[in-house]
């Protein structure tokens, strides 16, 4: 197996670090800050191709790999996790819409989710469904004139109320709840929805206040008897499951190669640091301790990158263990990148926890990789689940 980058792969590598150096670092603390959007850089990050990475040049897309993807987000993500994961949700979505919708569709939603003239939001999880995705309760019932009349509410949406598109999983048929011992719903039934803001009856909640991500919005977003055309269904009535799942793979890839660039940040800024400091006569540096603590991190950030990039390469060659090795990286990069973090804010003392050093910007921001994208608990069943059908 070759492990060197492509003079290509070097070059949208060094592409994306000197955007996300030039439009994002300089002002990711401001945007933590003040709960900023920032519409115009992605706006920018799309036309640099970043709007549609592995959608099928045939398609409009860039038409790069899921390794690339990786390669770019961590870059992205090494000066702003927020912006840089709500790109890759952008991303997610679009690769959906290519590979799922059909020719009209195609037509009408991807040249402006490609370059960024509008936002695309994914939704799944539900106020009463998180990790149990089957068991969503939005309902969409056929018109006799062509349409759906859809009811029910998203939770944890980002984007909400600021995405233009929204790619909504329901029900539109099977009702049925499954194992009653259990309460468990099936993904029978369940269907895929394009959704288009202003669209009456489509309506959003109050942004959440978060704990990090804060220069994208996070809501609600409410159906109420919202009428949308049965021509903006992906597939066939009930493939939506499948679909959600299907996208899920290349977003939990997306979101640990994010992890990837947050904790690279901090093990730099880290680095920095106890260069620099001083104690007892000596700098941090020297301290053997310290030493230790350093090349554990480094060697950990490697190993996790090397599992996000071979689960990349699993999804490129449509691998059979695919989703095994997604579930994989994404457990192993998410819960170790946060860990990495959170050692450079350690290693910064007092300071580290001062937000003019911006280590607990990348910790805050990171938090969340190990909840969305379906938890790490939940990866941990989908590889148990895998081991346990092979054995």
């Amino acid at each position: 197996m070759d492990f060197d980058l492509t003079e290509d792969q070097r070059a949208f590598q060094e592409t994306a670090r000197a955007f996300a150096r030039e439009r994002l670092l300089p002002y990711a603390g401001q945007w933590d800050q003040t709960r900023h959007f920032p519409a115009e850089e992605l706006r920018a990050a799309a036309g640099l191709g970043f709007g549609a990475i592995y959608v099928d040049e045939a398609h409009g897309g860039t038409g790069l790999s899921r390794l690339d993807a990786a390669l770019i987000f961590e870059e992205l993500a090494a000066a702003d996790p927020s912006t840089a994961a709500f790109l890759s949700i952008h991303n997610m979505v679009a690769s959906m819409v290519s590979r799922f919708g059909n020719d009209d569709q195609r037509a009408r939603f991807l040249p402006d989710i490609i370059a960024g003239r509008k936002f695309v939001s994914y939704c799944l999880t539900e106020p009463g469904s998180g990790s149990d995705a089957a068991a969503l309760k939005t309902r969409a019932e056929a018109t006799a004139d062509g349409q759906y009349r859809v009811n029910g509410t998203k939770a944890f949406i980002s984007g909400g109320g600021i995405a233009d598109l929204y790619v909504t999983m329901l029900r539109t048929g099977d009702q049925s709840t499954g194992d009653q011992s259990t309460g468990g719903q099936t993904a029978r039934g369940i269907s895929c929805l394009v959704a288009e803001r202003g669209t009456p009856g489509l309506s959003f909640g109050t942004p959440e206040r978060k704990l990090g991500w804060n220069s994208q919005p996070t809501a609600q977003v409410i159906f109420e008897d919202c009428l949308v055309p049965q021509a903006n269904r992906l597939g066939a009535e009930g493939e939506g499951f499948r679909f959600a799942m299907m996208g899920l793979d290349g977003g939990r890839i997306n979101i640990a190669a994010c992890s990837l660039g947050g904790a690279r940040a901090c093990l730099e800024a880290a680095l920095a640091y106890v260069r620099e400091r001083r104690a007892f006569g000596r700098r941090l540096a020297d301290f053997q301790a310290l030493q230790f603590k350093l090349a554990d991190m480094a060697t950990e950030l490697e190993a996790a990158r090397l599992m996000v990039h071979r689960a990349a390469v699993a999804l490129d060659n449509g691998a059979t263990d695919a989703t095994l090795r997604c579930a994989m990286a994404k457990r192993f990069a998410t819960d170790i990148c946060f860990r990495i973090c959170d050692e450079a804010l350690q290693l910064h003392g007092g300071y580290g926890y001062i937000a003019d050093y911006q280590v607990e910007r990348y910790l805050r921001d990171l938090r969340v990789h190990r909840i969305l994208e379906g938890t790490n608990e939940i990866m941990r069943v989908i590889i148990a689940r895998k081991l346990l059908e092979d054995a």
